[in-house]
């Protein structure tokens, strides 16, 4: 009886806590909507944004987000693209955000089929794809798996630039499952706060948005979802592929970018061997057919939230170009 005594007055502390962390949940900027999907024999809902523009181009631009974040996060570069008259499909990948979150084999190849499968039943047969962070390393596996599809390619701070296992312990599932499990609003904050040089005020909405999945009365399996796909990224390396990017390829990354899969699992003397997006993104850049590298100082690993003009100016320079002058 003491226990469950006990466990109710730290759930109280907990709730009261969170919601004073913020009280209203995240407002997707556009109306959500959602695509069914049969995954292992699930039947499962990916969730999107189709933002068309109010004088069409004819283009499309899909957007991939990473690990921690959701659609909800390109809220400042979607009216950038539309007002340049491109059609904007802003996925959350199946696990992550509004989309269904079950538990099967994560793989890109599996997230990377959605999103053709998603295309297809909006008609969508050639698009520009902008990727961040894991979603990146999402975008590398989809045009290398769809390169007739990809016009032309973004890579903002793309997580998969090295290969992880090579320097990163193996971790079995259940630590990683532990580990989650753990999170909190307050662990969410200090994680993030790691992507920029200089925390301000205006980033706590994108933890706010991450932190909703703690208010889900399931959280176990979002926790067993994140370590799942912790594990994806470990065990499935695009770097040794990058040379079938044969479209053109603009790499944006942030100067003071030092972001590595499992950072804590490492001495500080091995951090500083690793994580160096600037010099990391030229090794890749050099790696392919058509590529060239954007780095911006002072910026860390989100440049779209940090310097939204800079990014959303570069991204359309970068669109706008005929390849011949890339």
């Amino acid at each position: 009886m003491i226990k469950i005594i006990y466990k109710a007055f730290l759930a109280a502390i907990v709730a009261v806590h969170f919601s004073s962390a913020y009280s209203q949940p995240v407002q997707y900027p556009y109306p959500v909507q959602y695509f069914s999907l049969n995954l292992d024999g699930q039947r499962v809902l990916m969730a999107y944004m189709d933002v068309k523009p109010v004088q069409p181009n004819g283009e499309s631009i899909l957007l991939f987000h990473g690990k921690n974040f959701n659609g909800f996060y390109w809220q400042d570069v979607i009216p950038s693209l539309t007002s340049e008259g491109y059609r904007v499909i802003v996925p959350d990948q199946v696990g992550w955000g509004q989309s269904t979150k079950p538990n099967i084999k994560y793989s890109f190849e599996m997230l990377a089929n959605n999103n053709k499968l998603l295309l297809d039943s909006l008609g969508i047969k050639s698009i520009y794809l902008i990727g961040h962070s894991m979603g990146g390393m999402l975008a590398m596996r989809f045009a290398i798996m769809y390169p007739q599809m990809v016009s032309k390619l973004l890579l903002e701070d793309p997580l998969g630039l090295e290969d992880y296992k090579k320097f990163i312990p193996l971790q079995p599932i259940e630590s990683l499952y532990k580990n989650e499990l753990k999170a909190t609003y307050a662990s969410y904050k200090k994680y993030q706060q790691s992507y920029y040089p200089i925390w301000k005020p205006q980033y706590e909405i994108y933890v706010q948005a991450q932190a909703e999945a703690l208010k889900q009365n399931d959280f176990a399996s979002v926790a067993w979802v994140n370590a799942l796909t912790w594990q994806m990224i470990y065990e499935q390396p695009v770097i040794y592929e990058t040379n079938k990017l044969i479209m053109p390829v603009l790499f944006i990354v942030g100067q003071e970018d030092r972001t590595i899969l499992g950072k804590n699992l490492i001495s500080k003397e091995q951090q500083e061997l690793h994580g160096n997006f600037p010099v990391l993104a030229a090794m890749a850049a050099g790696t392919m057919k058509n590529a060239r590298v954007i780095i911006l100082p002072m910026v860390g690993h989100i440049p779209h939230i940090q310097t939204t003009t800079i990014f959303n100016s570069s991204a359309i320079t970068f669109l706008r170009k005929v390849p011949e002058h890339l």
